[in-house]
Order: structure tokens, then C-alpha cells, then sequence
């Protein structure tokens, strides 16, 4: 505004001088520039009167189109700033890299309280940087320091190397095609709720690659939900109850089986299912080597979707849902909920009986790297390696 000011200011001096320029005419040289205006405004017939309105609109007319162009500067330049970034979804997500663990503190010293473990690859949401070099994240049900050192931030790269993306179904049945498009082949289904392991996400519009028992194949976003699941920092009440339950469940587990050797030197009672002339032995003793046992006598029966028929068919988490329920022990027959039962262990320290669960499919563990699971409809119910491919977490019930 005081830009424009200025400029009128000079238009009116400009105005003024013309009229001064004609009234001195014939006593002193015109103003260079102001007389060849008014020799035209003479020439023409106008009054000096009317060569200053002239001028002045002019002048105007100028300073209007240089606010004008100004204005559209500012507007392109604010419309620059105002175009929304779109954060990584691993944006202010620090990654731990040691050796076990580093401890998770309630202020940001050494001296403080140890409020539980961020392990290896474990991952929090960085919360505010102090002035001393430490984070302060929060990890599943930890909110606390960690030293700087310690941790990796905003390393995409390393994020997805050390998280798990999955595709979880919001659609009744969600057809897995053998390629990017509605008109490939139909891999396998997946029912709603359930999730699938994500690969690939980028590479095809509108399209994830997924895994799945019968391969890699390919699902439409929209009929699928996102999430990143990172392993989260262990708080001390969280890890005192681990280690007791997992003691206790050694306890039990081996005090059954000694139980359910004594019984295997019997006969074992048998009964007979419908549709089917072959005999299967019964649970009996509820443990992890007992439903291993009673799950492997199921091998060569069919795998149908959606099944919970150890018999006439049965889908992963159907099988593994109805040889747990022989035992009173109830399940969801969801392939990802089944990755939350009972309680976590590792697949080093897998015994017989414990779930093993993979992206959009779940086994039960019978022993010597082994697992049973309804597999596929061409191979139905059968055992395999369990590293045939790469499992998501080992669950323990019993």
C-alpha cells in the first residue's frame, strides 16, 4: 500500500508539473518529458485539464497492473506452501540396532527408573528429541527414554525390513488373482478378517502382491485394509508375566506328557466320525504332544474352504480350531486372530502342539521342524517343513 501511495504521489507531481510546463511556455524551457505531453495534448484540441487526467490515469492503470501481477505472485506462492505433504507412514519411527536390548527409561538419564526393553529391531514412535541426546518413544505399553545411540529414526529402509505390512480382508470373500487384473485366474480366497502378508504395494496401481499358501498372487485395494505391525518394547510387568506363565506351561506341558506317555502304553479308545470308515484315536490328555498326536491323524483328508470337518474337510484355522476344541479348548476360526491365542514363544523354542502362523494360514507343530495343516484343496491335510515358508510368530496354549 505505501508502494502505491508513492507511485500516485508521482503521477500527481507529474500532472502538476505539466500544468506548470504550459502556463511557462513562453518564458523557459519545458520539463524534459512533460512537454512533449502537453504539445499533444494541444495538438489534439484538449485542455491541459484533461492531459493531467490523462497522465494520472495512466499512472493509475500502471500501478494497478504492477499490485496485480504482485497479488498473483503471492497467491502462486502461498498456493506452493499450502500443498499438503504427505508423511512416510514411517515417519518419527525409531528403530532399535543392538545387541539384545536397550533399556526404556522414565527421564532422560541413566539414572533413572527402567521401565521395561526395546530388543533388537523393535520399534517405538519418537515422541520429542531432549537436548541431551535421547528419544523419548512410545512402544506398545511404554512411554520412556532411550539414548539416541541406540536407535535408528526415520530409516524407511529399515522400517520395512523390520516390520510386517498386511492386507487384512474387508470384503465377504476376497479372490487372490494369479496376476494384477479382474480377469486373471483366482489363486485362493480369503474370507473377511483375515490378512495377508503385503510384498509389494507400489509397483501396480490399485494392486497389492500378497502371499498365500498356494503362492504369491495379487488382491485389489479396495476390498483390503492396510496396517504396519512392528515388534513393540516389553514392559517390565509384561515381561515378569511372561516369564512366569511361560514356566508354569513348562511345568504343566511336562507334567502331561509324562501323563500322556503312560496313557499312549495303553490301547487308546477310538471312535468313529460320520461319512468316514476309518478310526481316529480321542484328544485325551490336554497338552501340547497330545494335540500334536491327535492332529496327525488327520493326514490325507480333505482341505475344503471354510471347513471345520477333520473328516470331510476342513479350511487352516477350521483344522486347527476343531483339533483344539477336542481338547475344550475354544479358538476363532481366523487364520489372523489365531495370532493372538494363548501366548507367544519362538520358533526355536516351538514344542509339539504350538500354532505356527503364517501370512494368511496357521499349522500346529508337531515336533522335529514339523508341522500338520490343512494345506490346499489339491493336497488337503498334510504334513511339511516348517520353514516351507517364513512363519509370523509360533503361539502356545497348553
Amino acid at each position: 500500500m505505501k508502494k502505491r501511495m508513492v507511485r500516485i504521489t508521482g503521477c500527481l507531481l507529474a500532472g502538476a508539473l505539466s500544468i506548470g510546463s504550459f502556463g511557462l511556455n513562453t518564458y523557459a524551457a519545458p520539463v524534459a518529458g512533460v512537454s512533449s505531453v502537453t504539445a499533444v495534448e494541444i495538438a489534439e484540441g484538449q485542455t491541459p485539464a484533461a492531459g493531467v487526467s490523462q497522465a494520472l490515469a495512466q499512472c493509475l492503470a500502471d500501478s494497478n497492473d504492477v499490485a496485480a501481477q504482485k497479488a498473483a505472485e503471492q497467491a502462486e506462492q502461498v498456493s506452493e506452501n499450502d500443498t499438503p505433504v504427505v508423511a512416510s507412514e514411517y515417519t518419527d519411527i525409531a528403530i532399535a540396532q543392538v545387541d539384545n536390548y536397550v533399556n526404556v527409561r522414565s527421564e532422560p538419564n541413566t539414572d533413572s527408573e527402567v521401565l521395561g526393553k526395546l530388543y533388537n529391531n523393535s520399534a517405538g514412535t519418537i515422541l520429542e528429541t531432549t537436548d541431551n541426546g535421547w528419544y523419548r518413544i512410545k512402544s506398545g505399553n511404554v512411554d520412556g527414554y532411550v539414548k539416541c545411540e541406540y536407535v535408528v529414526p526415520n530409516d524407511e529402509e529399515l522400517a520395512k525390513r523390520v516390520s510386517t505390512k498386511y492386507a487384512k480382508v474387508n470384503t465377504t470373500t476376497l479372490h487372490v488373482r494369479t496376476e494384477p487384473s479382474t480377469d486373471a485366474s483366482i489363486l485362493t480366497q480369503v474370507p473377511v478378517g483375515d490378512d495377508l502378508v503385503v510384498i509389494d504395494d507400489e509397483s501396480v496401481e490399485d494392486w497389492a502382491k500378497v502371499t498365500t499358501e498356494e503362492g504369491d498372487g495379487w488382491v485389489h485395494k479396495d476390498y483390503v485394509d492396510f496396517n504396519i505391525e512392528f515388534v513393540q518394547a516389553e514392559s517390565k510387568e509384561e515381561e515378569k508375566a511372561r516369564l512366569a506363565k511361560e514356566e508354569a506351561e513348562r511345568e504343566a506341558a511336562d507334567a502331561a506328557a509324562n501323563a500322556a506317555r503312560k496313557k499312549a502304553d495303553r490301547k487308546s479308545s477310538s471312535s468313529k466320525s460320520s461319512g468316514s470308515s476309518k478310526s481316529y484315536a480321542s484328544a485325551g490328555s490336554s497338552n501340547g504332544q497330545a494335540v500334536a498326536s491327535y492332529a496327525s491323524q488327520f493326514i490325507g483328508n480333505p482341505y475344503v474352504y471354510g471347513g471345520t470337518s477333520l473328516t470331510n474337510g476342513a479350511d487352516c484355522s477350521g483344522f486347527v480350531m476343531s483339533v483344539y476344541a477336542a481338547f475344550g479348548v475354544g479358538l476363532p476360526h481366523s487364520s489372523s486372530a489365531l495370532r493372538g491365542v494363548g501366548y507367544e514363544v519362538s520358533l526355536s523354542n516351538a514344542q509339539p502342539g504350538d500354532i505356527v502362523c503364517y501370512s494368511g494360514h496357521v499349522a500346529i507343530y508337531v515336533g522335529g521342524g514339523t508341522i500338520v495343516h490343512a494345506s490346499t484343496p489339491s493336497s488337503g491335510i498334510k504334513f511339511s517343513n516348517v520353514n516351507y515358508r517364513s512363519p509370523i510368530c509360533v503361539r502356545r496354549i497348553f
